[in-house]
């Protein structure tokens, strides 16, 4: 694998010695420039854009903050992927992810192997099918369909098809936990051709089949302290919130 360079830009000093460290033993990783304020950033990221393959960022720099940067590589067409690491959620810049080419958000602390293995996927897939996401992608669809499964949602109802797509919407963007009826409903219908009522119905049928053919045990693990499980079924959308949330927690998401 050829070696990935990154430029990051962090204004914690000790924080990026500490990443050199970490990365000297991983010869496919290297931090080949960094900044510790915006308007250096800014420098490096039109200077060197050939020497660099993805850009680690620190929303809160001084001089510029990072949403300017972001800004400033829109407006002269710097097409990197940025990985975000912050000790908090910094809401304008999860508005604008997609269009300010976000791949990731971390939220700090976070252990540097999971970095490590976020950026190997995330380089991987701009090197080899130009789709931020493809690789954990795939996992994500591995592992919403081996829970449906063991759940009792059988794969022949049109229901299964669209649990498993609204959890995997829901786990990328859990702004949609609140906006089942008018946001997610009309993405899976689309997605589909279908309609927003049928997309309702099959994915409420789909989970009374489930509630009484499923595995219990797993049903009162993740669903015991949402539901009553002795007395009704989760809705549509404790159904897709609640497992979006666990394989965030397994795959140690935050929400965004």
């Amino acid at each position: 694998m050829k070696t990935i360079n990154l430029l990051v830009i962090e204004d914690n000093k000790d924080l990026v010695v500490t990443m050199k460290k970490y990365f000297e033993k991983n010869s496919n990783i290297k931090i080949s420039f960094e900044a510790n304020d915006g308007e250096e950033a800014e420098r490096l990221i039109t200077s060197k854009q050939d020497e660099y393959d993805l850009i680690l960022l620190e929303p809160l720099l001084p001089k510029k903050d990072g949403l300017s940067v972001l800004e400033f590589m829109k407006d002269k067409n710097i097409d990197k992927k940025v990985i975000i690491f912050s000790s908090y959620k910094d809401t304008d810049i999860l508005k604008r992810s997609k269009e300010l080419n976000i791949a990731y958000y971390m939220l700090k602390p976070f252990e540097l192997d999971i970095l490590e293995r976020r950026i190997i996927s995330i380089a991987q897939d701009i090197k080899e099918s130009g789709s931020i996401l493809n690789h954990e992608l795939v996992e994500l669809q591995k592992q919403v369909t081996k829970v449906i499964h063991e759940l009792g949602v059988p794969s022949n109802l049109k229901g299964y098809n669209y649990l498993r797509e609204g959890i995997m919407l829901v786990y990328y963007d859990s702004n949609l936990a609140h906006t089942i009826t008018k946001g997610l409903y009309p993405k899976i219908a689309d997605k589909f051709s279908s309609t927003e009522s049928r997309v309702e119905r099959s994915m409420r049928h789909a989970i009374e089949v489930s509630w009484n053919r499923g595995n219990w045990d797993m049903m009162e693990e993740i669903f015991g302290y949402s539901v009553s499980i002795d007395k009704s079924k989760p809705t549509n959308s404790e159904f897709i919130v609640t497992i979006a949330d666990m394989l965030r927690l397994e795959n140690n998401i935050s929400n965004i």
